[in-house]
């Protein structure tokens, strides 16, 4: 399957970043390219990209708070993104892993652009909170 890592190191506390990452209402706040998100059943929501109103995207949602891991499985895609933490002094580790479908292979390079910009945003956003 195709894929990428990447990972920063955040200023902010594991907590501030924690908060974040497992509230799918807080994502158009960080995540680039989600403009709208609706929270439906537990562990589901769905989410509209920026500039296409008419395409609702469900999302599955797991929370693994023990391993302070959060997976989104796109239910359109099947891209899945994982966001991992780990303490790193007074400060996190963020750790994103992305896989696509082979058929989705040709979204790789774009969804590069977004993680990173999100993971730019995410660890910005929760810095400026602590």
């Amino acid at each position: 399957m195709p894929g990428f890592a990447m990972s920063a190191l955040c200023r902010a506390p594991v907590e501030e970043v924690w908060k974040l990452l497992f509230d799918p209402a807080r994502f158009p706040e960080w995540w680039a390219g989600i403009e709208i998100v609706r929270q439906d059943a537990p562990g589901e929501f769905t989410q509209w990209p920026a500039g296409y109103p008419d395409f609702p995207m469900p999302q599955k949602l797991r929370v693994e708070e023990a391993a302070e891991r959060v997976t989104i499985s796109c239910q359109v895609s099947d891209i899945d993104v994982v966001w991992q933490l780990a303490e790193a002094g007074a400060g996190t580790s963020v750790s994103v892993n992305v896989t696509l479908p082979e058929h989705e292979a040709h979204r790789l390079d774009g969804q590069y652009q977004v993680i990173s910009e999100s993971l730019r945003r995410l660890t910005a956003l929760a810095e400026a909170a602590s």
